[in-house]
């Protein structure tokens, strides 16, 4: 494998810090603010239990075996068996504590998903041009678990492990001041490296999100597109790809795990110095220092306790960098403030068809040049609308801007004279409908596809759709009818097919405004015939804005407008505009050469 590693530096820095990040974190999170007393309580009952066994071994031995009366067989027993008793409690309080993590790290997970799931798909078109899907899919899978990993394990082990460290110094104290100095002084090195570490481990963590992240939406990519990847012989080409985007996760992986490493190294060796110094010290000085055997030995026994929590500091540091650093990224997409903000009380759009106004329209995606400029227009309601262009005219994006995907950097757009930002959501939704080049399919049945168009449709709601555009028996054509399973992505079904679903799935919704990205481009000739009639049918008693990629719809249009370079440039009806012989006589006889037809 190639190193990245050297390419990350040390010194390499995120703007917030760890426990920024889970301040703010926690502060906006119900779930995980809710109980927290009740967990911290039983923090510390789990804490204390672990001190009381060095406790008992100090009067075992010092009332029971080494005391003035000799063995007392009695004393021993009661230490062993409340021993005992407090290892059951300490262990039943520990399920109880871990269960109740764990319900509540899966709720505050599911819920922060939720959260993310709704704000990618509140923002507008330029942040989804802008990030790569895969990305998106990495914040709400692996940051989420990173995240969930903590809360479940790496939370209690910091509410218990600060409380066993703090309580086995005051125990050791109250035994003999003098060794609790000893090994004060032995671990007192690991507060500098601990906070030197943590820097850089958050750091790194940063970095392994980042590629982790570039992994996910690279391989996604990959199993997306492995038809092209197949059909151009591309493979040893991608292969690259994937293996330059895992080598990067792998060293930064690589990376993160060496700082938890180290934080092993250290708590070993600060350990093993306090047990040396308390043990040696202990033994030179237990007459001065009036220690008993029992005192003595339960002062190693507790400096012994303290290893554990310093043990365990590397993996639960490890796990609150990868935590932290995978909530940042979460929070950091919450924080991307919507392009597109919705009203909370907007005005509704009656139903029937739609008049549009287009009123001076420029846009551009952030950083680059305007897409469109100054577009104005006024479409009637129940008119039959084509706009034409080349590619990259600037099409599809008008034709976004009238679905509310994105608002316009400048103008205005009205629906039946209200602006379109001022109408209530739900009633854009049931009003404006869009059919992509494309129609997009869930790997679900063909019914739920279509029922997708109005949730809460009925199966005979659906059939009365289907039968509105002439496609009551199409259906009839599968072997489960409209209980097949279209596949990931309608792949079980041909393009034409998936378009027909998407056009039955628009007449369940019935809207006044409806916008056809072409949808009878690259299908069969019979596919295309049941495209058109569909479409036809669909048309009646409303407004529609087709994107005409194949003239012929054009020419069937009421009004004509021609784009070019974001510009309005020819509008009129067909025949005006052939008339006028200007950029739309030349596009449509271009089309008509091109598919051998005759001049009309």
């Amino acid at each position: 494998m190639t190193a990245y590693l050297p390419e990350y530096a040390d010194s390499m820095d995120v703007p917030e810090g760890a426990v920024a990040v889970m301040r703010r974190g926690v502060a906006s999170s119900s779930v995980l603010r809710r109980g927290i007393g009740s967990i911290v309580g039983l923090g510390v009952a789990v804490a204390v239990s672990r001190l009381v066994a060095p406790v008992l071994l100090q009067y075992a031995l010092d009332q029971g075996v080494l005391g003035e009366d000799g063995v007392r067989p009695g004393v021993v027993l009661g230490a062993s068996l409340l021993g005992a008793a407090v290892i059951v409690a300490a262990s039943v309080m520990t399920y109880v504590l871990k269960t109740r993590l764990i319900r509540r790290a899966e709720t505050a997970i599911a819920e922060l998903r939720s959260q993310a799931f709704d704000h990618v798909h509140r923002l507008s078109v330029a942040d989804h041009n802008e990030t790569r899907r895969g990305i998106l899919l990495a914040r709400v899978t692996s940051d989420a678990d990173a995240l969930g990993r903590f809360v479940e394990w790496g939370m209690l082990s910091w509410i218990v492990q600060p409380m066993v460290i703090v309580g086995t110094f005051v125990v050791l104290a109250a035994y003999s001041w003098q060794l609790a100095v000893v090994a004060l002084v032995a671990y007192l090195p690991a507060i500098p490296l601990l906070k030197r570490i943590q820097r850089r481990m958050f750091s790194a963590h940063d970095v392994l999100r980042t590629e982790t992240g570039t992994m996910l939406a690279t391989f996604g990519e990959a199993v997306a597109g492995a038809e092209v990847v197949r059909s151009y012989g591309i493979e040893e080409r991608m292969r690259a790809r994937l293996h330059r985007s895992t080598d990067r996760a792998y060293w930064a992986n690589l990376r993160a795990n060496r700082y938890m490493a180290g934080v092993f190294v250290v708590g070993d060796i600060l350990g093993a110095l306090a047990l040396a110094g308390v043990l040696v010290t202990g033994i030179l000085y237990h007459d001065a220092w009036e220690l008993s055997a029992g005192e003595l030995t339960a002062a190693l026994f507790l400096t012994t306790l303290l290893q554990q929590p310093l043990g365990e500091l590397g993996e639960t540091l490890d796990s609150t960098q990868a935590a932290a650093a995978g909530w940042r990224k979460i929070l950091l997409l919450l924080d991307r403030t919507p392009d597109v903000a919705e009203p909370e009380l907007g005005d509704e759009i009656p139903a029937g068809p739609i008049a549009v106004e287009v009123d001076a329209v420029s846009f551009a995606y952030r950083g680059s040049a305007p897409v469109l400029e100054a577009v104005s227009v006024e479409l009637a309601a129940g008119a039959n609308v084509a706009i034409v262009g080349e590619t990259g005219s600037g099409k599809t994006t008008f034709a976004k801007l009238l679905c509310r995907l994105a608002d316009p950097t400048a103008g205005e757009i009205r629906l039946n004279g209200v602006p379109l930002p001022a109408v209530a959501p739900a009633s854009r939704l049931t009003s404006v409908r869009m059919v992509p080049q494309d129609g997009f399919l869930f790997d679900v049945s063909i019914g739920e596809n279509i029922g997708y168009g109005r949730p809460g449709a009925t199966d005979g709601e659906i059939a009365r759709a289907l039968e509105r555009i002439g496609l009551d028996r199409w259906p009839e054509k599968f072997p489960a009818g409209l209980d097949t399973v279209v596949g990931e992505r309608g792949g079980n079904l041909s393009v034409g097919e998936r378009q027909l679903v998407a056009l039955a799935r628009v007449a369940l919704a019935d809207p006044g405004l409806l916008i056809l990205d072409e949808a009878t481009s690259a299908v069969d000739p019979e596919t295309d015939q049941a495209l058109t009639q569909a479409i036809r049918r669909l048309a009646r008693d409303r407004t529609v804005v087709s994107i005409a990629h194949r003239l012929a719809t054009a020419e069937a249009a009421d009004l004509v407008l021609v784009f070019d370079r974001g510009r309005i440039v020819e509008r009129g009806t067909h025949a005006e505009l052939v008339a006028a012989g200007g950029r739309y006589a030349g596009l449509h006889a271009a089309w008509l050469g091109s598919t051998g037809a005759d001049t009309p």
